[in-house]
């Protein structure tokens, strides 16, 4: 396990290089003058303020300079600092409870719904129930994720008036509630056809009928045979989706307008500042492939084929 854990962070390196040259390109290649734009409308800066701005963060520098010196603070720890002078590690510190509040609430809802529909369908494979399943799923990964938010805002907000439709003030979780449920919709489809699959797999194992032929209660079947077996392969999808729910918030909470990471980056591109684009998006790549490194130590704990399997 501990060659197999080796080997994985090895593949991470240039996993981290890949992702953050591409951000950083991403960004240096987005329209207007971010300099320029400091000054404000309207207004124009000097000329040897323009060029002291410019040589501080090093944008008088080729692209392949500029990610040089970002690569190296980035090793250091360093996020670096944005237009206007701040620290983006600071923004990061202030925003990140609430993008951990939102993404845990989302994942709690997206595993408690999953699992639970997905259980329900594969028990009842063919019957109503599995339909209907089946086509809400169809439905929801259909529609994009951006017009469920604002029609579930401006229905369950404003014309209903359950939830709040903006900000923090409630606090947890009755501002998080409806962001959160709108976040975990889109983990919750392919949760509930691999939960459906794999219960559908299981019901017909030999052991199944063994408990069956012993009499034990259904409730004991489905529980500790069927649906702890079938948790095996689910166990991926429930940690990357954790990744993805913490990593993958910026239209949400620029839509709901709650102040976290996803929504520094939101500013961040809207103003275009591109030291805190690049900063938390290169970190955010951090949290994904650790929480993803972490799943396959589970995973491999599980099934221990699979850090055999990473042997050879």
């Amino acid at each position: 396990m501990a060659g197999y854990v080796i080997r994985r962070l090895a593949g991470m390196v240039p996993v981290v290089l890949g992702t953050t040259l591409l951000i950083f390109a991403a960004v240096y290649a987005l329209p207007g003058d971010p300099i320029k734009a400091l000054a404000g409308p309207g207004r124009v800066l000097s000329p040897s303020v323009e060029e002291a701005l410019r040589e501080r963060f090093h944008l008088d520098q080729p692209l392949w300079a500029q990610y040089g010196h970002y690569l190296g603070g980035l090793v250091r720890g360093d996020l670096g600092i944005d237009l206007q002078g701040h620290e983006v590690s600071d923004l990061v510190v202030r925003a990140w409870p609430y993008t951990l509040q939102l993404g845990l609430t989302a994942w709690a809802i997206m595993a408690v719904a999953g699992l639970a529909l997905g259980t329900f369908a594969g028990m009842r494979q063919g019957g109503t129930v599995d339909w209907i399943v089946l086509t809400a799923t169809t439905v929801v990964v259909g529609v994009p994720y951006f017009v469920i938010a604002y029609v579930a805002q401006i229905l369950l907000g404003v014309n209903l008036g359950w939830f709040p439709t903006s900000g923090v003030r409630e606090g947890w979780p009755a501002s998080y509630l409806l962001p959160a449920a709108v976040l975990a919709l889109f983990g919750i489809p392919e949760l509930v056809r691999l939960t459906r699959a794999s219960i559908i797999e299981n019901r017909y194992a030999d052991y199944v009928d063994t408990a069956i032929a012993k009499g034990l209660p259904q409730r004991t079947i489905v529980v500790r045979h069927i649906l702890r077996n079938s948790l095996v392969p689910v166990v991926s999808v429930l940690g990357l989706s954790l990744g993805y729910m913490l990593s993958g918030t910026v239209l949400i909470e620029g839509i709901f307008n709650i102040p976290g990471l996803g929504y520094v980056v939101f500013n961040g591109i809207s103003q275009q500042n591109g030291p805190v684009v690049v900063g938390v998006c290169s970190l955010l790549v951090l949290v994904y492939l650790i929480i993803n490194l972490l799943v396959d130590i589970v995973y491999g704990l599980l099934d221990p084929r699979i850090s055999l399997a990473g042997r050879n």
